[in-house]
């Protein structure tokens, strides 16, 4: 697992495009048989991939940064799948997860595995955890039955739908929320209007974005913003006071997921 320290609002301002990208980007997820983890200070919050090709793959504990016996001791966690089918046992139970099916583990989980149905089209499993204050019960989201939120215009190129899975009105949490949203073909910017939300860190993940599109993350503070260039099956860390919005070179889809005080 590795450790990241965020940045406050001045420092943020100073620093290069190298240590923008290595305190806020995540470019490794996605590995063949292993689980990638990055521990945040904003907020605790741990996201991560999963991706089982040859061998199934058990969620453990980093003790060291953790101090757990098993990694859901005192953590909920989100995950949606973004590749070929695949298969998610907790504590026993198996759960079927299609192409952007989700399922939220709540605290008190101990045996989560992960395996793909197929090696040559693997499960990718994306993983978001924050701390757990209560136990809520493990729940499968299927994207079939997500109710779709459209909003945004054509005419600003943002026309996107939002899917939410992990939130107060579906699938109770103690603080995690977490959807998808996908925009339109012709949309290239998402959040908007751009903002901040004091209280609550984010993270975005994204995805369906060709080998040869990018897309420019803005974050920082409002009145001196930064960015960073953000490639296909790639996550960035969000503080409190960043903003938070993209565009991209073509449209594409992404994960959110929030968490802090309320």
């Amino acid at each position: 697992m590795e450790i990241r320290y965020s940045p406050d609002p001045i420092s943020i301002k100073r620093m290069t495009t190298e240590e923008l990208r290595k305190t806020f980007l995540i470019d490794f997820l996605f590995q063949p048989d292993k689980i990638e983890m990055v521990y945040s200070d904003i907020d605790s919050y741990i996201t991560g991939s999963a991706m089982s090709v040859e061998k199934n793959l058990k969620l453990l504990a980093s003790k060291k940064e953790m101090a757990a016996e098993y990694f859901a001791e005192r953590r909920e966690i989100g995950i949606i799948n973004v590749g070929g089918k695949g298969i998610i046992k907790v504590d026993g139970k198996i759960y079927s997860m299609e192409y952007k099916d989700g399922l939220y583990i709540g605290k008190g989980s101990r045996k989560i595995e992960f395996e793909s149905s197929s090696k040559n089209s693997p499960a990718k499993f994306y993983i978001s955890s924050y701390p757990a204050h209560k136990k809520y019960p493990t729940k499968q989201i299927k994207f079939s039955e997500t109710e779709p939120n459209k909003l945004g215009r054509e005419k600003n190129a943002n026309k996107r739908t939002i899917y939410k899975y992990i939130h107060e009105k579906n699938v109770r949490s103690c603080q995690l929320v977490m959807g998808l949203t996908e925009l339109d073909e012709g949309s290239n910017w998402n959040t908007m209007p751009v903002h901040t939300h004091q209280r609550r860190s984010e993270v975005y993940f994204y995805f369906n974005l060709d080998e040869n599109a990018c897309l420019f993350h803005f974050l920082g503070t409002p009145d001196e913003t930064r960015h960073i260039v953000i490639r296909n099956n790639q996550a960035v860390l969000s503080p409190s006071y960043s903003i938070h919005s993209g565009v991209g070179t073509q449209n594409y889809s992404f994960i959110w997921s929030m968490g802090g005080e309320n």
